[in-house]
């Protein structure tokens, strides 16, 4: 059977896929929905295999690449986890201190595809902390299915509690110059809005298709934003407006971007929703954004 082209694919089918990976529906309704779609010599097998991520395929950097210097750690989180294990990643031969960035994972655990983003940061000249929320629970468990299923089970205000720690952590590396930013994606979106509400040191926040912080906590946003939205993504997309206007009501720094035809998760380049060119203009924005606050 010929490879499913995205070109080809209904927009229903990514809403569908959307409300899943969101818990809005369970999997037997995934299934059920997702196999109406199922015409022109398309199985639902195939149909599936295809929206799932691909991470042996996608995988970009492994740990012993040697541009970059790579380890798992362990960290103190009291009022989180107590004791947390995250990837620990920055540029092969560095001199000096660096600014560094805490890389805050979806909705399902510290997989491939955030720790490449985190070795991205390292070979862009940061130091970069990946934290894996899964820790209680053994850490990522190798599927998605399985990650979501997981972290659903946490408490989302403890696991903010985790990443600020992972800030902490980070601050008092002695590779680090003190300056740091945060990037998350999906629910590490929300992390990033929320650690701008709640770290008065955090230099800047990069949140992609994130929830927003509610208007009672913008008064206390330090840190400048720069936001990433895709335009399909209606359901975070909706939250915006209300946003944009806390923000500018309490004179909060920020610049916004949303890319023109591109699904939630354009970024992660692992699914059919990654876009290339949208994922690449992004990422550049980003880093000119962390090289212009971290200094």
């Amino acid at each position: 059977m010929k490879p499913i082209k995205k070109e080809v694919i209904s927009q229903d089918v990514f809403d569908i896929y959307d409300e899943y990976v969101h818990s809005k529906i369970d999997r037997r309704q995934f299934v059920e929905r997702l196999s109406l779609y199922t015409a022109g010599g398309v199985t639902l097998t195939a149909l599936m295999s295809f929206l799932m991520p691909n991470y042996v395929q996608a995988k970009r950097f492994e740990i012993g690449d040697n541009r970059f210097e790579a380890e798992y750690i362990k960290y103190d989180s009291p009022k989180g986890a107590g004791e947390m294990k995250a990837l620990l990643t920055k540029p092969a031969g560095m001199t000096g201190k660096l600014p560094g960035i805490v890389v805050v994972h979806e909705n399902r655990g510290l997989n491939p595809y955030i720790e490449d983003v985190a070795h991205q940061c390292a070979l862009d000249g940061f130091i970069a902390i990946a934290p894996d929320a899964l820790t209680p629970f053994g850490g990522y468990p190798g599927t998605d299915d399985e990650g979501r299923t997981m972290q659903a089970k946490r408490n989302r205000d403890e696991m903010l509690e985790d990443f600020i720690a992972a800030f902490e952590t980070l601050k008092n590396h002695p590779d680090c110059n003190g300056n740091i930013g945060v990037v998350g994606f999906c629910f590490g979106g929300w992390i990033s809005n929320m650690m701008a509400v709640r770290v008065p040191e955090l230099k800047a926040a990069v949140p992609f298709y994130g929830g927003q912080a509610s208007e009672e906590d913008v008064p206390s946003i330090n840190a400048p934003l720069q936001l990433h939205f895709a335009e399909l993504d209606t359901r975070v997309n909706a939250g915006w407006e209300a946003y944009k206007e806390a923000l500018d009501k309490n004179g909060k720094s920020y610049e916004v971007h949303f890319y023109r035809d591109l699904n939630h998760g354009f970024h992660n380049h692992s699914t059919p929703r990654y876009d290339e060119a949208g994922a690449k203009l992004a990422w550049e924005r980003t880093v000119k954004f962390f090289r212009e606050k971290l200094v």
